[in-house]
């Protein structure tokens, strides 16, 4: 069952949603939809579109094989609302979704709204989402009260917490981060280990690489759609040490570990034959 692949630059309240109907064999009308989301990337830190200082085989390989939007628009150009647009294929101000969502935030996206996930979970589809999802991070709103099965990442962005850019704690009274709450990685719809320093913002791309790998593994054999949302490139960045020498800047390390990512999704989806 080919796989349609897209990269974009950028206790529970009740029940989940409904079952997923039952696992069909793989058909030609639903073929496996995988999105890459990254934050904060620009148009220009591809090697198709120039990029300097670092090298992305991966991104400009599906650039060769699929198809290059040059001129490619969101609703916002911001954190949640951009997320919300999305997923909803609606405008961020119908869904009520503005800007960026703070951790102390109380709304989210209504689980009212249909989502890509519960459109396609309804027509069978496992559906897994790993990486940032900044659409609210009460249970109410969480990915697996928003059609996905699976979930594992951060509840918003990477920056919102009580450490300054450098990778220190604040100690500035004066700046509203310094009463940010404590970090933490979500697993379904639980909190997780904390993410305290830049070494754990190090780990994120891999750790969200991994899963995705493994859910593409876990339902080869059925339709799935896959929302690999990664944290990365947004500040504050963690510098991968395996990609250091790959790059001239912290910043091209970062983004040659998003093309590694690329690469690994691929190469899964190649194995299993769902290319």
């Amino acid at each position: 069952m080919p796989a349609l692949l897209a990269l974009a630059p950028g206790p529970l309240p009740g029940p989940l949603p409904g079952p997923r109907t039952p696992a069909a064999p793989p058909a030609p009308d639903r073929p496996n939809v995988v999105i890459i989301f990254t934050d904060d990337q620009g148009y220009a830190d591809v090697g198709c579109f120039g990029a300097q200082g670092f090298a992305t085989p991966h991104l400009d390989r599906l650039a060769a094989e699929g198809m290059k939007l040059t001129d490619f628009h969101v609703s916002q150009a911001v954190c949640s609302a951009s997320r919300a647009s999305l997923l909803t294929g609606c405008y961020a101000e119908r869904v009520g979704i503005q800007g960026a969502l703070g951790p102390n935030a109380r709304k989210g996206l209504n689980p009212d709204e249909e989502t890509i996930a519960e459109l396609l979970r309804a027509r069978g589809y496992a559906t897994g989402a790993f990486g940032k999802w900044h659409l609210g991070h009460q249970p109410d709103f969480l990915p697996r009260q928003q059609g996905f099965d699976d979930y594992f990442g951060l509840p918003y962005s990477n920056d919102m917490w009580a450490v300054d850019y450098d990778g220190e704690p604040i100690d500035d009274g004066t700046w509203h981060k310094k009463n940010y709450p404590q970090l933490r990685l979500i697993e379904g719809d639980e909190p997780g280990e904390p993410v305290r320093t830049l070494a754990d913002q190090a780990s994120l791309t891999r750790r969200y690489t991994e899963r995705a790998v493994d859910f593409i593994g876990r339902h080869a054999g059925e339709p799935f759609f896959l929302y690999l949302a990664h944290s990365m490139p947004h500040v504050p960045l963690g510098r991968p040490l395996a990609f250091a020498e790959e790059a001239e800047t912290p910043y091209g390390a970062v983004i040659a570990e998003i093309d590694d990512s690329v690469g690994q999704v691929l190469a899964a989806l190649d194995e299993h034959g769902v290319a």
